[in-house]
């Protein structure tokens, strides 16, 4: 069924093999296996082949740069393609000489371009990089942390506080309303001219994700929703969200009044969204994804 397509970002890329990540031996079997790749980022950059056509640059073991990255810097992140994917961070602070062909750059110019799998890939570590980099020290006592679990945990050093972090993504709602006839789109200042996109809000704490739809819809724009229902989610590494999709229902002809969030939103019938009178947002969002549905007449 098209409802059961992955978003973009999303579906089975990766064999992520989480019990891998519990032997204290992984870095050196990793190290030990010629068929071992590795990401390699700094920041939030990661090394892709350039050109009209970018991919994932995927170092073997013995690449001069890994030479530069220290265990503690090294993230098992799973099987990608048939073969232990390991992600790898740069010292920042300092250019380094890249393999030919290569530049370290951001995702998210790219995903109009990237293959579908390797922006998973991608999107994925990206989100891992940032949880780490927000989580050098413990929240509870100051302490250095350091990171076991193959990467994909930070402890407290502390030996008094001991204090584990777990990686985390911030839930958001993202809804496509409609009346019937019409859908309720709106618009950033920050954006394109004409740019339009479905409303959207992160979950507050003690609220259900049907409240959140409600209460996101009523904020920004006047609206009072029922018959919430879901749809899909997606990954979204800009920085760490997870966007979950919903459509819902409006009483026609309910009058918008614009929250302090957005510069305008408006109702749209499906002839002035396929005109291009509402510029769509770009089509590997779930945004695109919850109007394309709505377009044609479905759920």
């Amino acid at each position: 069924m098209e409802r059961d397509r992955p978003n973009f970002f999303a579906g089975p890329y990766i064999d992520r093999r989480a019990e891998e990540r519990e032997r204290p031996q992984w870095l050196a079997e990793a190290r030990a296996d010629p068929a071992t790749r590795y990401l390699i980022a700094q920041g939030t950059a990661q090394l892709l082949h350039g050109g009209a056509e970018p991919h994932v640059a995927l170092l073997a073991n013995g690449a001069p740069l890994l030479g530069a990255i220290e265990p503690a810097d090294e993230i098992l992140l799973g099987w990608f393609q048939g073969a232990r994917c390991v992600l790898a961070e740069l010292p920042p602070g300092r250019s380094w000489e890249l393999p030919a062909g290569t530049e370290l750059a951001e995702l998210r110019p790219l995903t109009a371009v990237l293959p579908a799998e390797e922006a998973g890939l991608l999107a994925y570590a990206r989100a891992l990089l940032i949880w780490r980099a927000r989580h050098r020290h413990c929240g509870v006592c100051g302490a250095r942390t350091a990171a076991t679990r193959a990467g994909h945990c930070m402890v407290c050093t502390n030996v008094s506080c001991a204090q584990e972090y777990f990686p985390r993504i911030d839930p958001a709602i993202i809804v496509l309303v409609s009346d019937g006839e019409r859908a309720l789109l709106g618009r950033q200042a920050s954006w394109p001219a004409r740019r339009y996109s479905t409303i959207a809000g992160f979950v507050e704490p003690g609220e259900s994700l049907e409240d959140a739809v409600v209460r996101e819809v009523a904020e920004e724009a006047g609206v009072t929703v029922s018959d919430v229902r879901y749809h899909s989610s997606q990954p979204w590494p800009f920085p760490s969200s997870v966007m979950l999709g919903f459509q819902a229902r409006a009483t026609p002809g309910s009058e918008v009044r614009v929250g302090g969030e957005l510069e305008d939103a408006r109702w749209f019938t499906r002839s002035q969204v396929r005109s291009g009178e509402a510029l769509a947002p770009p089509s590997q969002s779930i945004s695109w994804r919850l109007i394309e549905t709505w377009l044609k007449g479905e759920g």
